[in-house]
């Protein structure tokens, strides 16, 4: 994989990520029982980004994300809003990825993108009502992020599997990857 063909995949990573953030905008909330709830469809493409590129990059396409559907139509505090969940949420699954190595599943390092994006917007909340009572929402959201990060697991687990360009870029970077452990 040379620079270009990087750049470009890193361009489209972040394409797709803003494109289904923005449609995901246009969705009325799905859950009547949890006012802004969300699937977190974007963060499919923030998993493919953390399974087949170099933190940094994955780091690029998260900003890229952030930045780019903030300025398509959202407001300050959606931004922070976003930005803390989208924070916590990457640092988290990085960390479990990390940690569990084989032995947790993207569907597993995607439940905890989901309960931490949750749990980083309630911080944002708590911070700006100034009072912890905010967090007493966080059950509620917390299992809605576990069954959606779990269906954006398998989706990624999917796309991992059938799409030849992701299974080329993942392929690169786990030899990278092998090429740092064996040489450490």
């Amino acid at each position: 994989m040379n620079r270009t063909q990087k750049m470009i995949y890193i361009s489209l990573l972040s394409a797709q990520a803003v494109i289904l953030g923005l449609i995901e905008r246009g969705i009325p909330f799905p859950f009547a029982f949890a006012p802004g709830a969300k699937l977190g469809i974007a963060n499919l493409i923030i998993i493919v980004a953390i399974y087949t590129l170099p933190f940094k990059d994955s780091f690029k396409v998260l900003w890229m994300r952030l930045l780019m559907t903030t300025l398509l139509g959202g407001t300050i505090s959606t931004f922070l809003y976003s930005t803390a969940g989208a924070l916590l949420s990457y640092f988290g699954m990085l960390i479990v990825k990390f940690i569990g190595g084989k032995h947790v599943s993207i569907i597993g390092v995607s439940a905890t993108g989901g309960i931490l994006h949750n749990l980083g917007q309630l911080l944002v909340a708590s911070t700006i009502a100034q009072t912890w009572t905010v967090l007493l929402y966080l059950p509620v959201l917390s299992s809605i992020g576990i069954l959606s990060g779990i269906a954006i697991g398998i989706a990624a687990n999917f796309l991992m599997d059938h799409v030849s360009t992701i299974q080329r870029f993942r392929e690169t970077q786990e030899e990278k990857k092998d090429l740092k452990s064996s040489g450490s």
